[in-house]
């Protein structure tokens, strides 16, 4: 069985580390295998959301795999700190790139430590089972969180928390984090896969136009002052009402059918976004 599946099916791509047997670490050559998953996912017109989750009960990802890492830091002596710099892990945690505006919904089935927080933290909703734990406890091993969870943490839960988080290594119950605002939702193990199912379904109703820029609108806009951001907001909006989708949602209200989006910018699908 491949390390990591990936199928496609009713719009919606699914991401699943496949080596439960060791968390769900993640491999070097796993990463290179994720960044072709993910420029397919971006490219491919007929899915909007992907579900990124992990096999088995026990995690959804421990992060790098440690004997790896260590192993080729033996290999490469002195010039070890290359490995970590050229990662591809960065290509996704922190968008080194590659502009994905499609929603990406993390499933956490167990576990989500270290790297694999901040693999989930790199996503935009993220739904856990009863039984997961969250946390970042590089401190703990003399590193810091370091592809994304020393920024994207205090930005998503309240800052106090997220430092006392960074600074302990202490990890939430699914519970704890759900009260913090870490995850959205938390549901039995085996409602996991329906419930993300059942969110990315709500998002698929919707225009996939439209969810891609308020995506894209909310992430560039908490980085710039809000007269940048909202005059950045009334250009996307504007854009939006000149789309095939943007005239199909008026057109099917006033016409009291249902909408039928399809994803394209024009009736040309030539010029899908």
């Amino acid at each position: 069985m491949p390390d990591i599946l990936y199928e496609k099916k009713n719009k919606i791509a699914y991401i699943t580390f496949n080596r439960p047997e060791a968390y769900n670490a993640v491999t070097m050559e796993m990463w290179h295998e994720m960044l072709r998953i993910w420029l397919d996912f971006r490219d491919d017109p007929n899915v909007w959301v992907a579900i990124l989750t992990g096999s088995g009960d026990k995690a959804f990802s421990a992060g790098a795999d440690l004997k790896q890492i260590s192993q080729r830091h033996a290999d490469a002596g002195k010039h070890n700190r290359l490995f970590v710099a050229v990662a591809p892990w960065h290509l996704f945690t922190r968008g080194a790139g590659i502009e994905v505006w499609k929603p990406v919904i993390a499933a956490v089935n167990g576990v989500a430590l270290g790297g694999g927080l901040e693999i989930a933290l790199a996503c935009d909703l993220r739904v856990a089972a009863e039984h997961a734990q969250l946390g970042v406890p590089e401190v703990k091993a003399g590193v810091i969180p370091g592809v994304g969870g020393t920024q994207r943490l205090p930005r998503l839960i309240p800052f106090g928390i997220a430092l006392e988080m960074l600074m302990t290594g202490d990890s939430l119950s699914a519970q704890e984090a759900y009260r913090v605002g870490l995850v959205n939702k938390v549901v039995p193990l085996k409602e996991l896969i329906p419930a993300a199912e059942a969110l990315a379904n709500r998002i698929n109703e919707n225009a996939p136009l439209a969810v891609r820029s308020v995506k894209e609108a909310a992430y560039r806009g908490v980085q710039m002052p809000l007269s940048d951001a909202m005059r950045f907001e009334q250009l996307i909006s504007d854009m939006l009402l000149q789309t095939a989708d943007g005239k199909e949602g008026p057109d099917a209200f006033s016409a009291k059918r249902k909408p039928h989006y399809t994803g394209y910018y024009t009736e040309e699908r030539s010029q899908y976004l």
